[in-house]
């Protein structure tokens, strides 16, 4: 028997894995993060950082009969989520906030908590697939009826691979775990789509079995990132240009922060075809708008790179490179650079490759780890 730590969203996901865990036999505790004031009625939309979250997953661990707890991260999450998110977009790149709560939040000050008041292990919902191997042996799934100690032991060698359906996959936003994190992670529902997760809730009537899904930003329920932007930082939105690649000025621009790479609607210029926003120049405040084919580019770098594995390659290397959270993972080759520096060369140009967020490669449905995305050649160089 473990001693499990289960992070608690009050959703489904969160729910069944400390279900699970529980009927396997292990001592579980279950946790809420309370990261955000909630005293702003938008947040009763949001399934993540109010405190209408705590509601469900009490009454969850009420009917397993397990202890919860809520602890206090507010702090930390300004510091390493909404401060990140606000200084990215100043920046002229484009934050990834979920993936930022888990690296700083969940799997930093969470684990180490875990650790340090004595649990084993500390288990999510997140939907991706981790093995162990030991001794060069075989890959063997991590699962609630095989957790170990000898899991821990340093002989041991993990790996993590994408859940079962794609469609609900996690791993891009989990890149960063390496081996001392996935020594003492569990992650019970990367073997099962979201159906079975939701049949099975039911079939334990747990109080969150139909829970909607959360919401991608969490602190903007509303989904108006420019009104968040206007709130938050009003002195970067500094209005300038819009040109096109040669330099002709088309109209003038709200700030930097309110646009993306990519974006077509909003900018209010027009063309003989249509423009997308295809570079944001910070140096000169330019926003830098082209066609559709203009967005392919076929290298990046990818900074502040971590493997899974641990080691750093010497020489290039061929794997699949994701760069959105939802796109597919595509050929590349890799080329390394100092240590957290990599060129990603794809076999075919990519569309809208959007400086501040994540390249995660793989080498079939093995995640071999990622890094935050820049590119070293403007496109108004180019020309």
């Amino acid at each position: 028997m473990a001693k499990v730590l289960v992070a608690m969203s009050g959703g489904v996901d969160s729910s069944l894995t400390a279900a699970l865990l529980k009927e396997a036999g292990h001592d579980v505790t279950g946790v809420t993060m309370h990261l955000w004031e909630g005293d702003d009625e938008r947040l009763l939309e949001s399934q993540c950082c109010s405190l209408e979250m705590t509601t469900g997953a009490r009454a969850v661990c009420a009917q397993l009969g397990i202890p919860y707890y809520v602890w206090n991260y507010q702090r930390e999450f300004r510091r390493h989520v909404i401060d990140y998110f606000i200084n990215e977009y100043t920046a002229a790149a484009t934050p990834n906030p979920c993936l930022a709560c888990n690296r700083d939040l969940k799997f930093r000050y969470l684990l180490e908590r875990a650790q340090v008041l004595g649990f084993d292990y500390l288990a999510t919902g997140h939907y991706v697939q981790t093995e162990w191997t030991a001794a060069g042996g075989d890959w063997q799934a991590v699962t609630p009826t095989t957790l170990d100690r000898q899991l821990a032991a340093a002989s041991v060698k993990f790996r993590m691979r994408r859940s079962v359906e794609l469609r609900k996959d996690q791993s891009y936003v989990l890149y960063m775990l390496q081996q001392d994190e996935l020594a003492r992670l569990i992650f019970p529902l990367g073997g099962f789509s979201k159906a079975q997760v939701r049949a099975m809730a039911a079939a334990r009537a747990l109080a969150t079995a139909q829970k909607p899904e959360s919401m991608d930003i969490c602190f903007i329920p509303d989904n108006d990132y420019h009104r968040f932007m206007r709130e938050e930082r009003p002195d970067a939105l500094k209005p300038g240009p819009i040109v096109d690649r040669s330099g002709t000025v088309l109209g003038q621009h709200d700030g930097l922060p309110l646009y993306t790479v990519g974006q077509r609607r909003g900018l209010g210029v027009t063309g003989s075809t249509p423009l997308y926003v295809i570079e944001l120049d910070s140096a000169r405040n330019l926003l830098i708008v082209g066609t559709k084919d203009e967005l392919d580019r076929r290298e990046l770098v990818a900074e502040a790179f971590s493997f899974v594995g641990g080691a750093w390659p010497q020489t290039p290397f061929r794997a699949d490179a994701q760069i959105r959270s939802h796109a597919q993972a595509v050929p590349a080759t890799i080329t390394p650079r100092e240590p957290g520096r990599l060129l990603v060369r794809f076999d075919t140009p990519q569309r809208a490759v959007t400086p501040g967020q994540a390249i995660v490669l793989y080498a079939g449905d093995v995640a071999l780890g990622g890094g935050r995305i820049t590119v070293e050649q403007p496109v108004a160089e180019l020309v």
